[in-house]
């Protein structure tokens, strides 16, 4: 099956994911001003999916022998909407890092169907950091 330097880089996978769906959503939540309006949207619509990812590694992770975590990496709310999105923007930037090595790693194993995984998540994270930073108007 996978290997243990795989299977942890998986759950540090989940871990992320389960931050950014509560960051996110928090931040939905908590977003305020006429500038808000439109992030909000797409700050709780990203954390929906960001818990769905979490969701398909945890499966794949299980399928592999691994005990998928439950615990998030510490999560960033911001104090107001400039602070989120840029803390949004550096989370997604790490994922996308370690989807990358992800992807390698699986695929030097061997593993094609959790290489096919992440790079479906990666096209996804790069689909939400391209809308935070146009959020921040970059």
């Amino acid at each position: 099956m996978a290997s243990e330097q795989l299977k942890n880089m998986l759950n540090e996978g989940i871990a992320r994911e389960i931050q950014v769906s509560i960051q996110y959503m928090w931040q939905h939540v908590r977003a305020t001003g006429i500038e808000s309006l439109s992030a909000a949207g797409e700050l709780k619509k990203i954390a929906i999916t960001e818990m769905k990812h979490a969701e398909e590694i945890a499966e794949r992770l299980d399928y592999l022998g691994g005990e998928p975590t439950t615990q998030p990496s510490p999560i960033t709310v911001g104090k107001n909407l400039e602070e989120m999105i840029a803390v949004d923007v550096k989370a997604e930037e790490e994922a996308i890092a370690l989807y990358k090595k992800i992807i390698q790693a699986a695929r030097q194993e061997g593993d094609t169907t959790t290489a096919r995984l992440f790079e479906s998540i990666l096209a996804d994270e790069e689909e939400h950091h391209a809308t935070f930073l146009q959020l921040q108007g970059k």
